[in-house]
């Protein structure tokens, strides 16, 4: 069948600009996606890159929408290369919601992770956040002075009452050195009693020195997580198969299409998290919907929360709403 296509791109300012190692970042840009059949059914779909992860850029995606026709079928997904990730998600995503009414799975704060902002406005973000039901945060290290850091984050520990998971994120910003001090004092907080739990710290080490992660990792009690390290799909094989056992953090809207990951997750169960890249409502739908397929494949993995409390970094904007028709016709 033949569907009439569609593409508008959208830009999306932050609340406040998100610090992170790469910089601020202070707008979302990506592409929503419209397919029409011919009876006047429609799907969307997004395409949310994020090029300092591994993906393509917004011109390659937008290059590669305008040169489509105007009439696609699904034949046009496997002309997709790998070197177009955030496409591949969009375009899958595309069409399996032609086949479905539209749907909303949106789950209950405890189920996600809530990012917190960095330095000392965490200690005054935490609160409103955990009394909306949060119980997991994440905070970003390697962005400021080894020293403050870990004040702040010992206090931000003992902030959190008992019951409350902790994050942290190194974004692949510590050496060697500066991640065995942080391991150190993540390893002494384990047997803490009435203090929250550290959960992992996340991609302590760049990607190039992931010999050095796995030897962390099992040299410590605290859990490692890669995350840039396993950007796409075929990373995450290569990590998989080269003898990761800890946590993995999966950017899926930026990892390929989501049935391949799922189809490898069903023949090699891992320790995941399904993470945001800030994607509309449309792209953190499919998001979720895969997160509670890859659960329901391997429920004897730990259900970690999803790493989707991103939402209070943006205003109160249409890319929120629900009703993807007029979010379309707003753009």
């Amino acid at each position: 069948m033949v569907y009439r296509f569609e593409f508008r791109p959208y830009r999306r300012p932050f609340r406040r600009a998100l610090a992170t190692r790469y910089g601020l970042w202070q707008v979302r840009e990506g592409i929503i996606l419209k397919l029409t059949s011919e009876q006047g059914r429609c799907g969307y779909g997004e395409i949310a890159p994020l090029p300092w992860f591994g993906s393509e850029t917004l011109d390659q995606a937008l290059q590669f929408c305008a040169q489509l026709p105007t009439q696609l079928s699904e034949a046009t997904l496997f002309s997709i290369l790998p070197t177009l990730p955030a496409c591949q998600f969009g375009f899958e995503t595309l069409f399996s919601n032609l086949a479905r009414s539209l749907h909303h799975a949106e789950l209950s704060p405890a189920h996600y992770s809530a990012l917190l902002p960095t330095g000392e406005a965490a200690h005054t973000s935490w609160l409103a956040l955990w009394e909306m039901g949060y119980r997991t945060f994440k905070w970003k290290i390697g962005v400021a002075a080894v020293s403050d850091e870990m004040r702040q984050a010992e206090k931000l520990f003992y902030e959190l009452p008992p019951g409350a998971s902790l994050r942290l994120d190194a974004n692949g910003n510590l050496d060697e050195l500066t991640a065995r001090y942080w391991l150190d004092w993540c390893d002494s907080t384990l047997d803490s009693p009435n203090a929250a739990r550290l959960e992992f710290i996340e991609q302590p080490l760049p990607p190039k020195q992931f010999a050095t992660m796995l030897k962390l990792s099992q040299r410590y009690r605290t859990s490692l997580a890669l995350d840039e390290s396993v950007a796409t799909l075929e990373q995450l094989k290569a990590h998989y198969y080269q003898g990761w056992e800890g946590v993995y953090v999966i950017k899926a809207a930026i990892a390929g299409a989501p049935s391949r990951l799922k189809k490898f997750c069903l023949a090699h169960p891992i320790d995941c998290v399904l993470s945001s890249v800030f994607e509309t409502a449309i792209g953190r739908q499919a998001v979720i919907d895969l997160a509670l397929q890859l659960a329901a494949i391997a429920p004897y993995y730990p259900q970690r929360a999803l790493g989707f409390g991103t939402q209070q970094w943006f205003p109160l904007d249409q890319f929120r709403q629900m009703d993807w028709h007029k979010l379309w016709q707003q753009l």
